[in-house]
């Protein structure tokens, strides 16, 4: 598990910088309709991000998430995975997420990805002419894979993000598919990570370079898994660092 069910984003909000938020469904081309939680930035950069979250779906955690994008000018929509098994109801702290985990496909994925973007670019969602996408463990990975999706994407941010070997399902490794991706990349890691090795970021870093793909991978030392939590007092160095690397390359690759 990324988080527990306490966690939240370590980012202070800003007063004022949220014109619009809240649930919103969305339908994929499938035919899958997904929650989703959308804000709306009150001063819009016209820079827009897909939020893809962990294992545990649409939480509390990314619903905030949104907000704290939505504050600095980037307007936001985090995806929910589970439309096709658990439907758009509200869950409670008690959702039972694995059950519901084990049965998602890289189709479907893809599918409310694309659903996501789809809004991000709607009037609805702010008509974003760059648009990126972020994503943690799970979602990282699947963040680093849209980018073979053909959405236009300005850039991919993976937080802790497994890169290489065999992932839930079918969703691929990002290593095997670096021939493919077609957006600039930032992945965020822990050094203290157990799931990732440093064997494995420096095989990523070095499939990346060999395919030609515009990337910066950050390291932080000492930090763990799942370090990006406004509780865990001893990495908030990390975390604050974290975010304001999210933001540069944001700022960076959005014209």
């Amino acid at each position: 598990m990324c988080f527990d069910d306490e966690a939240r984003p370590p980012i202070a909000p800003i007063a004022g910088g949220a014109l619009d938020a809240g649930e919103t469904i969305l339908t994929a081309a499938d035919g899958n309709r997904l929650r989703a939680y959308r804000a709306r930035a009150a001063e819009p950069t016209g820079a827009g991000i897909v939020i893809l979250p962990d294992v545990r779906g649409l939480h509390p955690y990314y619903e905030e998430l949104a907000l704290r994008f939505a504050e600095t000018g980037i307007d936001a929509v985090a995806i929910d995975y589970f439309g096709r098994t658990a439907g758009i109801a509200p869950r409670g702290a008690d959702f039972e997420y694995m059950p519901h985990v084990s049965q998602t496909t890289f189709a479907g994925l893809s599918a409310d990805i694309r659903a996501g973007a789809a809004f991000a670019r709607s009037s609805d969602g702010g008509a974003v002419g760059h648009l990126f996408v972020v994503g943690f463990c799970f979602g990282g990975r699947n963040a680093f894979v849209a980018t073979t999706l053909d959405l236009g994407l300005a850039g991919a941010i993976g937080f802790y993000g497994i890169p290489v070997g065999s992932g839930r399902n079918d969703v691929p490794a990002p290593i095997d598919v670096v021939d493919r991706m077609a957006s600039p990349i930032l992945g965020l890691f822990g050094g203290a990570d157990q799931a990732i090795s440093e064997d494995a970021r420096a095989t990523f870093e070095a499939g990346l370079s060999r395919a030609g793909v515009d990337h910066r991978l950050v390291t932080y030392p000492g930090a763990p898994h799942s370090f990006f939590d406004k509780r865990a007092d001893e990495y908030a160095e990390a975390s604050a660092a974290a975010w304001q690397e999210t933001l540069a390359f944001i700022r960076a690759h959005a014209g």
